[in-house]
């Protein structure tokens, strides 16, 4: 019998939760869901024969190996700063790892030896990463084939709120981990374009967002992502002049993040003691200490910029409490707060590959588009793009239809191709113009 173990039950593992019950009750297998909050796991999981929840601190190393040791695959949803501890336990039992998240520099240190144990860890097998590496991949190896050279490759991809769940000036609301978004693009990026690298500092990467049009929906702007540079070779567009991958969000958003970035309002060095402290009174204070008072007169001039400021409460009354926190941690107490998805909210995925190529002297263009609009507030877009994939290389796996080996990402099409059939069951598929 077959053993799936799953670490982690957040928000972004609702969908992969579901997909894990009908495929445990089709082929009788097992399945464990550990997570820290048991109340949250068994609300997710409700009563199943084949699929079970359990508590568990994942640093608790007794109780991880014991589970690690039980199962015949492990899907790790936790923090990524987490993966390297269970990617230890999985080389030590001989299991077969997946995870959401950007290959681990510590877990690529032990490729040799993952490759040698015959194991499959396969990383950046969600949304972004993954849906947009296995949906790119697949057209570039298509123009390739035909004898084609890649000249220009962009990839944006954004999670949004849908249309008629936008209620707010940010024109935005938060599916996934709420510290991400307070931390986007604090790393800076670097891309190439035209032949020319560029570098952005973070305070530059909401400057001046350039925008494409996606249709349905009009225009969104983008603003690059981390590292372009280190996907060229990955996907062997070294001849590419051009190769930059983007984060999408509606125009006003990157307006306002800008000040919400020149205001300094994501640093987490600092410490602030906010209890009996009112919103605009630590504001008030903070604004006047990091000297940041004319870029405040400067946002308050601009009329949407005040309608946004003000909607995240930063001149409310209402007090903090909330202990020693940075302003990192004061600004994510109002996102959650102001930016939450209600019950029947909607959420959106947008994701648009854009190709410039020639073949045989013929210069042609391609538009990869995706579309995935959420059921609701728990069984979001984000949900079903991130958990679907990872759930259905992990049945592929166990079915034995994947047999690659080592450390991978999914751009090789023995994973990319079975994995893109099936997701399409699902409504995620792209169209090309």
């Amino acid at each position: 019998m077959k053993h799936i173990l799953l670490f982690g039950a957040g928000k972004s593992a609702t969908v992969l939760i579901d997909y894990l019950k009908t495929i445990s009750t089709e082929n009788k297998w097992n399945v464990i869901v550990a997570d820290n909050d048991l109340v949250a796991a068994k609300l997710k999981v409700g009563e199943h024969d084949w699929v079970k929840a359990v508590e568990l601190n994942i640093t608790n190393e007794t109780e991880r190996k014991h589970l690690i040791n039980q199962a015949d695959i492990v899907i790790s949803m936790m923090p990524p700063s987490l993966h390297y501890l269970v990617a230890l336990d999985c080389i030590e039992f001989k299991k077969h790892l997946l995870t959401a998240s950007y290959v681990d520099d510590r877990i690529k240190k032990e490729e040799a030896t993952i490759k040698n144990n015959g194991l499959l860890f396969l990383c950046e097998m969600g949304l972004d990463p993954g849906i947009d590496h296995m949906s790119a991949m697949q057209i570039i190896h298509r123009i390739k084939n035909e004898g084609g050279n890649i000249l220009s490759f962009r990839s944006h991809c954004g999670g949004l709120v849908a249309p008629e769940s936008d209620n707010n000036p940010w024109h935005y609301k938060i599916s996934w981990n709420p510290r991400n978004v307070v931390l986007a693009g604090k790393a800076g990026a670097v891309y190439k374009e035209n032949k020319k690298i560029v570098e952005k500092k973070y305070q530059q990467l909401f400057q001046h967002c350039n925008e494409v049009e996606i249709k349905g929906l009009g225009d969104l702007a983008y603003y690059p992502n981390r590292d372009s540079l280190s996907y060229i070779p990955l996907y062997q567009l070294e001849e590419a002049e051009t190769f930059v991958r983007s984060t999408l969000r509606y125009t006003s958003f990157c307006e306002g993040w800008k000040y919400i970035v020149d205001l300094k309002l994501t640093d987490e060095e600092k410490k602030y003691q906010t209890n009996g402290i009112s919103f605009h009174q630590f504001f008030k204070q903070y604004f006047a200490e990091h000297h940041v008072q004319e870029i405040l007169m400067e946002a308050m001039k601009q009329d949407g910029i005040v309608i946004q400021l003000k909607y995240l409460g930063l001149f409310d009354e209402a007090l903090i409490n909330n202990g020693e926190c940075s302003v990192a941690d004061v600004l994510q107490i109002m996102l959650e707060k102001k930016l939450v998805l209600q019950k029947n909210d909607k959420d959106m995925i947008v994701m648009l590959h854009e190709f410039e190529y020639e073949i045989k002297g013929k210069q042609s263009s391609i538009k990869s588009s995706l579309v995935v609009t959420g059921d609701d507030s728990l069984r979001t877009a984000m949900a079903k793009t991130v958990g679907l994939p990872l759930g259905i290389a992990a049945k592929l796996i166990l079915e034995g239809k994947i047999k690659e080996t080592g450390l991978h990402i999914p751009i090789i099409p023995n994973i990319y191709e079975p994995v893109l059939a099936e997701l399409k069951n699902f409504g995620i598929q792209f169209i090309e113009a």
